[in-house]
């Protein structure tokens, strides 16, 4: 079992939902939809009913061009809803943040945990203060560059490293889950490698999530705009619960939750 908050997931035998709560004005494919207080809580409402079983708030955009806020701008942005989630809805809440000051105002506002796109390696003091919370992260791999020389290989060391950092400050091995970062410094064709090939994340000893919801991947793979990908991201879900995926960060949940419900079923059958 893995805990996040008050909440256990059975992490080797089910798939579970992280649903994506933007309140920011451009991401990119629901900039500016629950940028104010009320429909952010009415969509955390709607995920939770459909079956979300961690929310995951971000304040700032990452996606490919994206301005970069101040700290205090995104922390303005996210505490209220973190706040209000937290008294409203029985759910583990997510800070989506790779900077130390906003992880650790949500997690004073009740985060339960971080979810870092920089593994560790954009903030220093990011580690330390996981560790000193004593909460779960989510890291994910990323880098500035794509200059693999074997991809897999290369992407499970830069893997390694931030585990390493993590182990270092005192992150318990039971409160690390791992990202593959699909769309996060890597080219199409290694977003599809690193989907087909998660199996060999899990060697490195932790749970996995996938994060492909409505990316440039399925974009480019079938020509469609931002939100006409769902059922592109729906195959990906498939593949992560058949890959060993314990998580999934999605847009939809409800039509990815029936997806991954069906294929856990086959796989049991």
């Amino acid at each position: 079992m893995f805990k996040i908050g008050n909440k256990e997931f059975d992490i080797d035998n089910k798939c579970y939902i992280m649903g994506i709560l933007n309140v920011t004005p451009d991401s990119f494919s629901d900039g500016g939809k629950w940028n104010n207080l009320d429909n952010a809580l009415k969509h955390a409402e709607q995920m939770i009913e459909e079956g979300a079983s961690i929310i995951d708030v971000g304040g700032e955009s990452t996606r490919p061009g994206h301005v970069v806020i101040s700290e205090k701008e995104e922390i303005e942005r996210v505490i209220p809803v973190i706040e209000c989630l937290k008294k409203e809805f029985d759910i583990p809440v997510s800070i989506d943040s790779y900077k130390t000051n906003v992880a650790a105002a949500a997690l004073e506002a009740g985060a339960d945990l971080v979810n870092d796109i920089w593994g560790l390696k954009h903030d220093e003091k990011m580690a330390e203060l996981i560790a000193n919370a004593g909460v779960p992260c989510c890291l994910m791999h990323n880098r500035h560059n794509t200059d693999y020389v074997n991809f897999i290989a290369d992407m499970k060391n830069d893997l390694r490293e931030t585990i390493s950092i993590a182990q270092k400050a005192g992150i318990s091995k039971d409160k690390i889950i791992l990202d593959p970062g699909v769309g996060f410094g890597k080219t199409y064709e290694n977003n599809l490698t690193a989907i087909n090939h998660l199996e060999e994340l899990r060697e490195l000893g932790y749970p996995i999530l996938l994060a492909t919801s409505r990316k440039s991947v399925i974009g480019l793979t079938l020509d469609l705009p931002a939100d006409k990908r769902i059922e592109g991201t729906i195959a990906t879900s498939v593949m992560g619960v058949l890959k060993g995926a314990s998580f999934v960060r999605v847009h939809d949940v409800k039509e990815n939750l029936r997806a991954i419900r069906m294929t856990e079923a086959i796989l049991r059958g």
